[in-house]
């Protein structure tokens, strides 16, 4: 066994870490430059992507891969029918709050109330079979319906031309989906990481302000309303 330190050993061990603490604060190292960054992520989501891992056998690698893809192969195995009650509740309580909720996004995305309900329906259907989270819910926010809508009616007008506004709008959200499900399936989340924290909250403070602000249309009874989105119009307008 070994002997244990003496104070005078103790002393010297405390301040050979103190000078090492005042190096390293003195000669602080540089940070790791965005490719190091990109590199080291990739290599740690290596195992994460299904199409990488094929060592096994094709059909041990194809069933592995089908998992990756489809967590529900997985839960599904040991789901129990004492289960099913719970999950219902759950799933009628989510859809009393998402059903109102969705109705009024589609109303601040300028379309019609039964897309909100499809924005409702269709989602949750694909993430039942693809999501990895059993505790999340997927429908409409504010801050989509906002943007969608404040890009898209700058090229057409939601009241002049409805039906090529709901196509365009339409379009739009086919190839966001599109560009999510491929983010899923090469599990490119580490992206996020790269984002300011702070540009994240001022976007959302932001998209908040501008939201509580289109309120003020059916607050007040105003009848001709700006279609545009900045605090300026909005106050005009008023």
């Amino acid at each position: 066994m070994a002997s244990p330190l003496t104070d005078e050993e103790m002393v010297d061990l405390g301040r050979h870490d103190c000078v090492e603490r005042v190096q390293w604060v003195l000669d602080t190292p540089k940070p790791p430059g965005l490719c190091q960054e990109l590199i080291r992520t990739a290599v740690s989501c290596r195992n994460k992507l299904p199409f990488l891992n094929m060592q096994s056998g094709f059909k041990d690698g194809l069933f592995s891969m089908l998992q990756a893809t489809f967590p529900v192969l997985s839960w599904c195995q040991n789901y129990k029918a004492n289960q099913f009650k719970h999950d219902l509740l759950a799933g009628l309580t989510l859809a009393s709050l998402c059903i109102p909720q969705s109705i009024g996004y589609a109303t601040l995305a300028k379309l019609d109330p039964q897309y909100g309900l499809y924005t409702s329906v269709v989602p949750p259907l694909i993430y039942a079979v693809m999501g990895t989270s059993r505790e999340i819910a997927i429908r409409p926010v504010a801050v989509v319906s906002l943007l969608l809508s404040s890009m898209v009616q700058k090229v057409e007008d939601p009241m002049a031309n409805p039906v090529a506004y709901q196509k365009l709008v339409l379009t739009v959200t086919f190839f966001a989906g599109t560009f999510q499900a491929a983010f899923g399936l090469f599990r490119s989340g580490f992206l996020v990481d790269f984002l300011l924290h702070a540009a994240i909250v001022g976007f959302m403070a932001g998209a908040a302000i501008v939201i509580g602000l289109q309120q003020l249309k059916g607050l007040f009874g105003i009848t001709h309303f700006t279609n545009k989105t900045d605090v300026v119009s909005v106050m005009k307008t008023l």
